[in-house]
C-alpha cells in the first residue's frame, strides 16, 4: 500500500486565512491597549450594526450581516457571556430578540473608531500594492458568477478516477 500524501500541506487560501487572522489579532491589541477586555474583533460588526439599528433577532441580525442563522446564534449566545448583549424571547416564542447592554453602548463609539481606522489603515495598504485585495474579492466573485466553486470542484472530481472509485 502506497503511503498517504497529506494534501494539506499544499494550500493557497491558507496564507489568506493567516494573514487575516494576523490582522484581527492586532486589532486585539489594540483593545487590549485601550483596556477593552472580554471583546473579540470578529464581534464588532454586529455589536456596530445592534448600535446604529436598534434590537434586531437574530435572523434580522444575520441577514444583516451577510452570516447564517446558526452561525450567529452562537456568535450571540458568546457576546451575551461577555456581558455585552442580552436576548428575550420574541413575541412568538420562537424567535430571540438581541440587544445591546450598557457596556456594549458605552463602547460602541470606540469600535466605531476603530473601524473606521481599521478601514483606513486597509487602504493605505491597498495603496501600497500593486493589486489591492479588494479588487481579488471582485473579480473572483466575477469568476464564481460565471462558474460557481462548487461546479469547478464536482468538474474535477467528476474527471478523476479515484473520487469515483471511492464513492462506489
Amino acid at each position: 500500500m502506497a503511503a498517504f500524501e497529506d494534501p494539506t500541506l499544499h494550500s493557497r487560501w491558507r496564507p489568506l486565512r493567516l494573514l487575516q487572522d494576523a490582522m484581527d489579532a492586532d486589532i486585539a491589541r489594540v483593545y487590549a491597549d485601550a483596556q477593552v477586555s472580554s471583546v473579540k474583533p470578529s464581534w464588532v460588526l454586529e455589536l456596530l450594526r445592534l448600535h446604529a439599528r436598534g434590537p434586531m433577532t437574530i435572523t434580522e441580525l444575520a441577514e444583516s450581516v451577510q452570516r447564517t442563522h446558526s452561525a450567529l446564534s452562537q456568535k450571540v449566545a458568546a457576546m451575551r457571556a461577555a456581558g455585552l448583549v442580552r436576548t428575550t424571547t420574541g413575541a412568538d416564542g420562537r424567535t430571540r430578540t438581541v440587544t445591546l447592554t450598557a457596556k456594549a453602548r458605552a463602547l460602541a463609539e470606540r469600535f466605531a473608531l476603530e473601524w473606521r481606522a481599521t478601514e483606513a489603515a486597509v487602504a493605505e495598504i491597498e495603496a501600497e500594492i500593486p493589486y489591492p485585495l479588494s479588487h481579488v474579492v471582485t473579480d473572483i466573485e466575477a469568476a464564481l458568477r460565471r462558474k460557481s466553486f462548487h461546479d469547478r470542484i464536482a468538474e474535477r472530481l467528476a474527471a478523476d478516477p479515484a473520487w469515483a472509485e471511492a464513492n462506489r
